[in-house]
């Protein structure tokens, strides 16, 4: 198991540019099984999720070329899906829980599939009902094996459906989009998630051939098609990673230049982050984070104390709850961090709280941040990551510390940011991994 250790108190000065979008490129690497014909994807970011979901897609006999840095070769055009009962398969789909995303191509084309249980972030209950019942809808069957803790799923005849989804599920929304494309017949989908990823999903899925109407937009009527054609795709900026080196360069008093953003792509984001005090900068295509030692947290109209709390898009996205709540140690006012959507992503404030941070955690939801203003800089300790984005919080801490922190368990971070201690170095940060 590695581990970070982290000499604070530095500012960082530079430029860095994000990765391609984790989100998206889990659910556009799945959407290479719909087509016999090769598919060509650039800015894949190199993560171990991503490079664990390829991983899996060998299995099946994709064959996968890496034709330059950040681009690769997909054509599933022979396909073994004897692999679908395999020990193989099944240590590598419950080591991420985009696996679940191959389930919609699978039954799309060849009309089965397997769900082993998926793995992911330990931050609460992630349910999987959206997927079921939206595939339900469109025919599909489910069939429990208790014994192998897998189940068993088929489609002998796709068929449109209108359907409400329970809840706004990015990954569902995709899993049933992608079954949607070849069912005969059309399908409407109330409810259906609208994040940046799924307009990228749609707009690929179009390019092949695919008619999705509403995109953006979170009703979406889809027309079966019998088939779907070969594509190239080029990836987004990762927007979590845009929002984690705003934080960064606000909590370490620094001056980034976070380049190939734009600030109108990235809807809420930037405006929380304001409503934080923090200052940004359009600049060209690039946004610029001017150095403050300062910043202050803005009030309600009626003065009372600020709410951040994440929503389904165009809301706050929840996986940056965690960095604005470590980014708010610093300021001068106070915050209402309100996740609602997993009940365990701030456990980690525990460790912040040893680092000195005024911290109080109300309920599993919900944590009161009350700002140091710089008055005191945090200690560094040893800890661990529990999921990705509270371990880049606990990264973001510690480049802000006095003192050296050793972070542990940093495969949870390498699975969402790209050789992040190598791209810190290069803007001056005291970063070193050990094993």
């Amino acid at each position: 198991m590695g581990s970070f250790k982290i000499t604070g108190g530095n500012k960082l000065h530079g430029s860095i540019r994000p990765q391609g979008a984790k989100n998206e490129a889990l659910q556009i690497i799945c959407a290479v099984l719909l087509t016999p014909e090769a598919v060509v994807l650039h800015n894949v970011p190199d993560i171990r999720d991503v490079n664990r979901l390829i991983e899996l897609l060998k299995g099946f006999r994709v064959k996968i070329e890496k034709i330059a840095e950040e681009s690769y070769r997909f054509q599933a055009d022979d396909l073994d899906l004897d692999y679908l009962n395999s020990d193989d398969f099944f240590t590598k789909a419950t080591s991420i829980r985009g696996s679940i995303m191959i389930l919609g191509p699978l039954l799309a084309r060849f009309g089965r599939g397997v769900i082993p249980q998926p793995g992911g972030d330990k931050i609460g209950r992630r349910r999987l009902d959206t997927h079921f019942n939206g595939l339900e809808k469109l025919g599909v069957s489910f069939r429990y094996d208790d014994t192998e803790k897998r189940y068993d799923v088929t489609a002998n005849d796709l068929r449109g459906s209108e359907m409400l989804l329970e809840e706004a599920s990015v990954t569902g929304t995709a899993n049933i989009l992608m079954a949607a494309v070849m069912a005969k017949g059309k399908t409407v989908i109330f409810n259906a998630a609208c994040e940046p990823y799924l307009v990228q999903l749609s707009k690929m899925l179009n390019q092949m051939g695919a008619r999705i109407e509403g995109i953006g937009s979170n009703l979406l009527t889809i027309h079966g098609v019998s088939s779907l054609n070969g594509t190239t795709h080029t990836m987004l900026a990762d927007m979590i990673e845009v929002g984690s080196f705003i934080g960064m360069a606000a909590m370490t008093h620094s001056s980034i230049t976070i380049e190939n953003v734009k600030l109108g792509d990235l809807g809420m984001i930037p405006k929380v982050f304001r409503r934080l005090g923090i200052l940004l900068e359009q600049k060209g295509e690039d946004i610029y984070v001017p150095a403050q030692e300062h910043y202050t947290i803005e009030t309600f109209i009626d003065g009372s104390i600020m709410t951040i709390a994440d929503a389904p898009w165009p809301g706050f996205t929840p996986d940056l709850i965690s960095i604005v709540l470590v980014v708010a140690i610093q300021a001068k006012g106070s915050v209402l961090i309100h996740q609602k959507m997993f009940e365990s992503r701030l456990f980690f404030v525990d460790k912040l709280i040893d680092m000195g941070a005024r911290i109080i955690l109300c309920d599993p939801h919900r944590a009161t941040v009350i700002g140091l203003n710089g008055s005191q800089p945090l200690r560094g300790i040893r800890m661990s990551s529990p999921d990705i984005r509270a371990g880049v919080a606990l990264l973001i801490a510690a480049l802000s510390a006095e003192g050296t922190s050793i972070i542990d368990n940093i495969e949870q971070i390498d699975r969402g940011y790209q050789n992040i201690d190598e791209r810190l170095r290069a803007l001056g940060a005291d970063i070193v991994r050990v094993s």
